[in-house]
């Protein structure tokens, strides 16, 4: 790497390119004096490099801004070429809808206003363009109300420039500023609210409008910017490098910054209804998502005395990190231990990557990303980090029961890394989110635990959270190691040995030694008959004269399955051979949704012992098209499996595996029907091309005497007539194969709007017999809080807790010294009803894109009026739509 791409990439940091300062002053002169000897014969690249390192670095945006102010001294043309470069990205950024970009290169502006490369006036006619658009959208007359969430983004965007350029545009044209924050008082004022609340379904219906006045993350950054301008517009966390230059960058020449514009509103749909504003709605907030729900998990206390504005500018440092470097967890822990402000931030980075690693319906990269992170930063910053993280998981833990459903999956991960690290231990989703992280961090720290902090589940009831939680991280910490090893991880707390999953194998129903009964013998005889190689038909007939005349269809279906099973139980591969060598016998055996439903059961009582086992079994059957969706979601509502649905998650595996398979498939054939149409295009462009050589070369021939005669070589003609039938022929496979796909398509869609009715006529009908009745609700709401005040948890002081480094000790206290107290008051009934409602509410959110289509269908046949009130209010939530 030559020395000029050197500097510019390290600018900014403590390294051996600067000789080890990390005064930004000295380096910015140092770039300086060799980036602009190098412009005449690298001017181009280190254009591109400059915005390249701004876009994928923005948390040093002040500084590149800063050199580029230093360059426009010497050549006002390279710079001009930047601004340029500038302005078509951001508008490119804003046509493609992309909100990442967008909100850099707004960033990157404001800082090149700051280093006088741009006069305020122009990044204020900005401003205005976005709020405008804004205005536009959430106007009831003129815009779409439904595109709101774009709307939000822009107003977003304007305020979270004001950190880095709010003091100088307040001190340069301070009439302008104030014209456009009245402006954004008055979209404030207009815009529809829609609080981001995890259990909203719980809310009293004669108090449905006490969340109106919930702050969401938009008014939440409002109220900083506000805070932050009574505040003389001051920011530690924002370096100004350009004010040590200022005298300098005066002189420089201000550019022309063009104006932008925004993509065309979204048209009103044809028919106003709550389903098409909806539909339309989720699409808007699919396109321009909120970045960040804020995670409180620690005091205040804890933040280093962050003000408000510092706190924002921190997240986005942080986010940014995460986003630029996600291809590399080295770089992004180094980059974000580095960070360039004045203050400590061990606990805001921890909240922020959990805040991330919980975003709902889904993080945005996989969870393993953020987990090794976080091990990366234990590494970087051993003295500090890995008690930081330690009260998160703990802080979590204790407040697992009002977490999302879908969370407790992602935050077993974080309780599994290769080197020991001792004391690391708001809604469902929020619930699997948490053991998927705790899992892998377990795994790559030696499954080293302070278990003996969570024994206590053991007096709790089997329903509580915490004790489901714990029992199902130590099931999935078998998975990824063996059950020795971590019965012996858990000898601190032998007590929890206990919450292990069964040790052993398969349950064969017909393997016990010294029985001899008709039906061991049959099962004994299949074994031979299948050792001896025969074929799935030889087999068939087998069944059809010799057991099932005899024997009947259930013994016939449960001897089969079972002996089947354990011959194919040594392995996956030997489970995926009996499935491909013996898949017609199965589907003998089960070809309606009845019989596949004692199919199932037949593979649970099998892998009664390995629920992981039991989820891939179904998997792999569902694969091959022996079980169909539908018989899953039936025998996962059947009265056997009814009184495990809170304290199991086997069936909720099973069931998450079969929704996510059948809407993949339907993922994959829209990609494929995409790909045809493509094509498609491009086959009918070849074959008029094909035509138009074809027509030309015809068109040369002459007449002599009547007779035509070729103006062209015969040979070549003879090419061209082949070239274009077979262009001809092309065009008609590939349409025929496009019109399959699309048959396929329409086939799925239908099947999957199948899927969903069952699913939530199955929700209804479960829930129907134990929820409270209507007038019951105000009561029912309280359940939230009671659960709460019984753990004694401080909402406002979550994990005020003493980590002893040393001992890595097991006491948690509260900020008042009280110890907390390990109570939890509902019962059976109320959690088994919380437990449902929060996996209806988390699969309508996860799975929201697939339903919309369908909710015409769905509320005419499944949320009628006669549906109980909480239950719809659960789908509703989901789906983020009013009731």
């Amino acid at each position: 790497m030559s020395s000029w791409r050197s500097l510019i990439l390290r600018l900014g940091e403590k390294c051996p390119e600067y000789g080890g300062t990390a005064d930004f002053k000295e380096q910015i002169e140092t770039c300086h004096s060799v980036v602009w000897r190098e412009l005449d014969t690298s001017g181009n690249d280190i254009a591109g490099l400059i915005l390249q390192c701004a876009e994928q670095l923005p948390h040093k945006i002040p500084l590149y801004a800063t050199l580029i102010g230093l360059l426009n001294l010497e050549s006002e043309d390279f710079v001009g070429k930047i601004v340029d470069t500038t302005h078509m990205n951001l508008q490119g950024a804003l046509e493609q809808e992309n909100c990442d970009k967008i909100r850099i290169f707004l960033r990157f502006v404001t800082a090149l206003m700051c280093s006088k490369v741009l006069p305020p006036p122009a990044l204020v006619a900005v401003f205005d363009t976005l709020l405008s658009s804004a205005a536009t959208i959430v106007d009831e007359e003129k815009g779409n109300p439904a595109w709101q969430a774009r709307a939000d983004f822009y107003i977003t965007s304007i305020l979270s420039c004001l950190p880095w350029g709010g003091a100088e545009l307040h001190e340069q044209v301070p009439e302008e500023v104030d014209r456009v924050m009245v402006g954004i008082e008055a979209y404030l004022s207009i815009r529809r609210r829609i609080p981001d609340i995890g259990f909203s379904i719980y809310v009293d219906i004669n108090h449905s409008d006490s969340f109106s006045h919930e702050e969401g993350f938009l008014e939440d950054l409002w109220d900083r910017i506000q805070d932050f301008s009574s505040n003389e517009w001051k920011a530690e966390s924002v370096p100004r490098p350009h004010l040590s230059f200022e005298a300098q960058l005066v002189s420089g020449k201000s550019h022309d910054f063009g104006p932008i514009s925004c993509p065309p509103q979204p048209a009103l749909p044809s028919e106003a209804s709550t389903a098409t504003f909806g539909r339309q709605n989720h699409e808007a907030e699919l396109k321009y998502p909120q970045r960040m729900r804020r995670l409180n998990i620690f005091p205040e206390s804890k933040m280093e005395d962050l003000a408000p504005i510092d706190r924002f500018v921190m997240e986005e440092y942080l986010l940014d990190v995460l986003l630029f470097m996600n291809g590399s967890r080295k770089e992004c822990a180094s980059y974000m231990v580095g960070l360039p402000v004045p203050f400590r931030y061990e606990y805001l980075m921890a909240e922020t990557i959990f805040s991330q690693l919980l975003l709902l319906p889904e993080p945005r990269f996989k969870p393993n990303y953020y987990t090794l992170v976080i091990m990366d930063l234990c590494k970087a910053l051993p003295g500090a980090f890995p008690a930081v993280v330690a009260g998160a998981v703990r802080a979590l833990f204790e407040k697992i029961a009002e977490l999302d459903t879908e969370c407790r999956t992602l935050m077993e991960a974080i309780v599994q890394p290769r080197a020991i690290l001792r004391g690391m231990s708001t809604s469902g989703r929020l619930k699997n989110s948490l053991q998927e992280t705790s899992n892998f961090t377990l795994s790559n720290f030696q499954f080293i635990w302070p278990w003996e902090e969570w024994a206590y589940v053991l007096d709790l009831p089997k329903w509580v959270p915490q004790r489901v939680f714990v029992e199902e991280v130590l099931e999935r910490e078998v998975r990824l190691s063996y059950w020795d090893k971590i019965k012996q991880s858990v000898e601190n707390a032998p007590g929890l040995e206990q919450l292990l999953p069964p040790k052993g194998g398969p349950n064969f129903r017909f393997g016990a030694e010294g029985e001899s009964t008709e039906q061991h013998s049959l099962s004994t005889e299949l074994s031979n008959v299948v050792k001896g190689r025969q074929s799935a038909r030889e087999v068939i007939s087998w069944i059809e004269e010799k057991v099932f005349p005899i024997h009947g269809s259930e013994v016939t279906l449960g001897v089969i399955i079972q002996t089947l099973l354990n011959i194919g139980s040594k392995s996956f591969t030997h489970l995926v051979t009996v499935l491909e060598r013996y898949g017609q016998v199965f589907a003998k055996l089960c070809p309606d949704e009845d019989k596949q439903v004692m199919l199932i059961n037949e593979v649970n009582f099998f892998w009664k012992n390995s629920a992981q086992m039991a989820a891939i079994a179904v998997d792999r059957m569902m694969g091959y098209r022996l079980l169909s969706n539908l018989a899953i979601v039936r025998w996962v509502f059947s009265p056997e499996n009814i009184d495990q649905l809170h304290t199991c998650d086997r069936q909720w595996e099973i069931l998450r595996n079969a929704v996510s398979k059948t809407n993949n498939r339907i993922s994959d054939l829209r990609k494929e029907t995409a790909s045809l149409r493509k094509d498609v295009q491009s086959a009918e462009v070849a074959a008029e091309k094909a035509d138009d050589e074809l027509n030309a070369a015809e068109s040369k021939l002459s007449l002599m005497n009547g007779e035509p005669v070729l103006g062209e070589d015969p040979i070549q003609l003879k090419r061209l007539k082949s070239n274009s039938n077979k262009a001809k022929e092309e065009v008609a496979s590939i349409s025929d194969s496009l019109e399959a796909k699309e048959a396929l398509l329409i086939r799925a869609l239908d099947e999957n709007r199948v899927l969903f009715l069952l699913l939530y006529k199955n929700f209804s009908d479960v829930l129907a017999d134990r929820l409270p009745e209507t007038s019951g609700i105000g009561a029912f709401r309280s359940l939230q809080s009671d659960r709460t005040d019984a753990m004694a948890i401080d909402t406002d002081d979550v994990s005020t807790m003493e980590v002893d480094q040393e001992k890595s000790s097991s006491t948690t206290r509260m900020s008042n010294g009280a110890e907390v107290n390990h109570i939890y008051s509902l019962g059976k009934n109320e959690q088994w009803c919380l437990t449902i409602l929060g996996y209806a509410k988390a699969f309508s959110r996860q799975y929201a894109s697939e339903i919309w289509p369908h909710i015409e269908k769905i509320e005419a046949e499944v949320l009628t009026v006669d549906a109980h009130l909480l239950f719809r209010k659960a789908i509703y939530s989901g789906l983020r739509r009013p009731i």
